[in-house]
């Protein structure tokens, strides 16, 4: 369980989030790479929260840092899922079509 306090102040518990998605990687022949980021050692999780709210997690492997979250667009939340090879649930399916050219 984490909870986070997004800007506006609202505060996400990504245990009562309705969904969740994890990010994509690729092995650069050394590391699993994410795509989300583009990096080995920052990663971030899309969450949906159980009033419609889409967030990302942040986290990092690097000592000393700490997760936090950002609330972002539905377009933003899209584009997140097909980058990371996720497919599109109902309410962002509209987006789809101006994301992929």
């Amino acid at each position: 369980m984490a909870r986070f306090k997004l800007e506006e102040g609202a505060i996400v518990d990504t245990d009562r989030a309705a969904k969740q998605w994890d990010e994509a990687s690729e092995w650069d022949g050394r590391n699993h790479i994410s795509k989300a980021t583009g990096d080995q050692f920052t990663h971030e999780t899309l969450y949906k929260s159980a009033k419609g709210r889409y967030y990302i997690v942040h986290s990092s492997q690097w000592q000393g840092s700490r997760d936090h979250a950002e609330e972002i667009s539905l377009r933003d939340a899209a584009a997140w899922l097909l980058k990371n090879e996720h497919e599109l649930p109902e309410d962002l399916a509209e987006f789809e079509g101006e994301i992929i050219e």
